[in-house]
């Protein structure tokens, strides 16, 4: 039996299905199913039509119906909080990556950070016979000890941002030391930081890591004030310090200011420029996480480039290889790098 390839597949608007490729192949519905599960004892040559037909008609299996056959889950469920930020955004977009190459994919589920009760209803509320696994993804105490306390009923893996210190056990020298590092080679010796919230582990880390870098390479003073991730956040605290503290005309106490993120470090720089203070040559500026806006600061910013999407991705490859241990990733992680640009500059002469 002859049969016109291009016609056939042409004359179907809709998805083919296996009864398309079972009247392609001249064949039964039962054995394109055979040939799809790959039982064994089809003759070649009927082999041989049925999967000609599949690449002809470009069939694609119905998922649900395979969901519903084999049990097989291809969902994740990703639980996530102030996407807004930009931390917690790249994360999710790693982890999205490295499902989408494993041939899953990511229902994300925002919780409200202030109310850990959330977490049980939205499980429930997920918790369907293609659901594969869970990845809870932390930035706050609350959130991580709401999760640990979760019973999932799936494979799942719990990623609390920045846990383990950076660098920590290695030689590489910190990030706030690398930080401090360079602008003490510029002359300053006297900076304040502007901290994030104390409930976020990245903050609580960002915070000691300037206190012990401070420490070891023997900074004179260094204040600390506490923001919220925000560059609102950020010129409200440099208010606040010019406000309580004294000042001859563009002096201030401080020669340079160390934001623990970007956005804090842009309200910083506005507070500074409206109270007459010059970047950087009077007071220089610095950041962290390198946002794509950061460059384009006025002045540009010097930051700390950091890869939260490697984070994302790391976290998704745990999980998929407890869904399927046959799944393995290769993780590659950008180091981080300060990069250097116009927010910082020699030290004023005191």
């Amino acid at each position: 039996m002859s049969h016109d390839l291009k016609d056939t597949a042409t004359s179907i608007t809709r998805p083919a299905t296996i009864y398309d490729v079972a009247k392609r192949a001249g064949v039964s519905h039962q054995t394109v199913t055979r040939v799809l599960r790959d039982y064994p004892g089809i003759r070649p040559a009927t082999r041989e039509r049925v999967t000609e037909a599949l690449s002809a008609l470009d069939y694609r299996p119905n998922l649900t119906a395979r969901l519903l056959t084999t049990g097989e889950g291809r969902r994740i469920a990703a639980f996530t909080h102030e996407l807004h930020q930009y931390g917690p955004s790249k994360v999710l977009q790693g982890a999205t990556t490295i499902a989408r190459d494993a041939g899953y994919w990511l229902d994300v589920v925002t919780l409200n950070v202030s109310n850990p009760d959330e977490i049980s209803r939205a499980i429930d509320t997920m918790r369907q016979p293609d659901l594969a696994g869970i990845l809870a993804l932390s930035s706050t105490d609350e959130m991580t000890r709401a999760f640990e306390a979760a019973e999932f009923g799936v494979p799942a893996v719990i990623n609390a941002e920045e846990r383990l210190h950076p660098n920590r056990g290695t030689a590489k020298p910190t990030l706030m030391e690398e930080i401090l590092g360079h602008l003490i080679t510029l002359g300053h010796r006297d900076f304040l930081h502007i901290a994030g919230p104390r409930s976020w582990t990245a903050a609580r880390n960002r915070r000691r890591d300037f206190r012990g870098a401070a420490e070891m390479l023997g900074v004179r003073t260094a204040d600390m004030t506490e923001g919220d991730w925000s560059a609102e956040s950020g010129y409200r605290a440099t208010i606040n310090y010019l406000d309580s503290h004294p000042r001859s005309g563009s002096r201030v106490g401080i020669t340079a200011i160390v934001a623990a993120n970007d956005q804090m470090a842009l309200g910083a720089i506005l507070a500074l420029s409206e109270a007459g203070i010059r970047i950087p040559h009077d007071v220089s500026v610095t950041g962290m996480d390198d946002i794509p806006d950061a460059a384009f600061f006025r002045p540009p910013l010097t930051t700390m480039r950091l890869d939260p999407e490697a984070q994302g991705r790391t976290a998704c490859a745990r999980l998929l290889s407890k869904i399927n241990q046959d799944i393995s990733f290769e993780s590659v992680d950008a180091e981080p790098q300060l990069i250097v640009r116009a927010s910082t500059g020699q030290a004023p002469q005191r």
